[in-house]
């Protein structure tokens, strides 16, 4: 056995810890990609207005208030992100199972979406049973482009080790 053999069979595999931390990583890359894809093409196809669902959200489930608009702004922000790191880290705990590429994005996003979808909906924050074909369309397309460039950032540029 040579020197390779010896160190690529006792390379030890990433903790989930760590996994995990590329996770967020990546998931702070896919809300920047997915802000980036809201600004520059979602929202001037359709029309849409800024979103401050994400502060919403946070003023729900913490003891913050912004009182003003760029309090307002700066919660969104904050709240937009700190929601995308959580997706990250889904993504984190499936490629340390072993997932990783397309299916790993599917799946990250079907359980995450849900759980988005239905938490907010709990909250009164959300009324899907009410939204538009065209609104069902842009949330789906614009959190998809985030899983996307989380998976995308993970498995490319943090962690591009084939699972072993």
């Amino acid at each position: 056995m040579d020197r390779h053999e010896t160190e690529s069979t006792t390379a030890k595999k990433p903790s989930t810890a760590k996994m995990i931390g590329r996770g967020i990583l990546a998931g702070v890359v896919g809300t920047v990609v997915m802000t980036a894809f809201q600004k520059l093409v979602e929202m001037p196809l359709t029309g849409r207005e800024d979103s401050y669902a994400p502060a919403d959200f946070a003023q729900r489930l913490l003891p913050i208030q912004a009182s003003t608009p760029q309090q307002r702004t700066t919660l969104n922000y904050a709240t937009h992100f700190a929601l995308g790191a959580m997706w990250g880290t889904a993504y984190g705990v499936a490629a340390s199972q072993g997932m990783r590429g397309q299916r790993a994005v599917n799946t990250v996003f079907a359980t995450v979406y849900t759980g988005d979808v239905l938490l907010n909906t709990a909250l009164g924050l959300y009324q899907p049973t009410q939204w538009s074909a065209k609104d069902w369309a842009i949330d789906l397309v614009d959190k998809y482009v985030q899983a996307q460039a989380t998976g995308l950032a993970f498995d490319r540029l943090l962690d591009p080790a084939p699972p072993a």
